[in-house]
């Protein structure tokens, strides 16, 4: 069973507003339906998505790793940002012209240095959460991670299998006749 993360990740409850102007999104309560309808066959996951909301990719990184069945993920175009974290959920292949991109968490904030100096702790935690789909797919220290994502790495097919963040370059596929 095919699964698309296409688009912006979002929550579910804003899929509502982005089907009805037909603007592509991924969300949980998508994904999660398209798992309980795959009831243990194979899932192959493709991707092509500039990333979004850190916890609805969290709740999607979560179902497919949990998921009882097989699961390739396919990196198809872009797999930037929560998408990126996504795509360390399971066994992935990236194909030669695709990329993906890992930055640090970013919010809006207002108010007072308070708020600010409240915010900004926040932004941290919420980085070393992102950090931890990175170090558990490829055994790279938090450190790394952290420094990958302070630099808004972007990372070409090759430099992903090589990081370890992708498991394989994908092939191309003969046609059957």
């Amino acid at each position: 069973m095919d699964v698309n993360i296409k688009g912006t990740v979002i929550a579910s409850d804003e899929a509502r507003v982005y089907d009805y102007f037909g603007i592509e999104n991924a969300n949980p309560k998508a994904v999660n339906n398209a798992i309980a309808k795959a009831n243990g066959e194979k899932l192959d996951v493709y991707i092509n998505s500039g990333g979004g909301d850190i916890f609805a990719g969290s709740e999607i990184y979560e179902a497919l790793r949990s998921y009882n069945g097989d699961v390739m993920i396919h990196i198809v175009g872009l797999a930037a940002s929560a998408a990126s974290v996504i795509a360390c959920a399971r066994e992935s292949e990236i194909a030669p012209t695709a990329m993906m991109m890992v930055h640090n968490v970013s919010s809006y904030a207002e108010g007072d240095y308070r708020d600010m100096n409240h915010q900004a702790e926040v932004l941290e935690k919420a980085n070393k959460i992102i950090a931890a789909a990175y170090v558990e797919k490829t055994g790279m220290a938090e450190a790394e991670a952290l420094k990958m994502m302070d630099k808004e790495t972007w990372l070409t097919a090759q430099d992903a299998v090589e990081k370890g963040i992708c498991n394989k370059i994908s092939e191309a596929h003969q046609a059957q006749t």
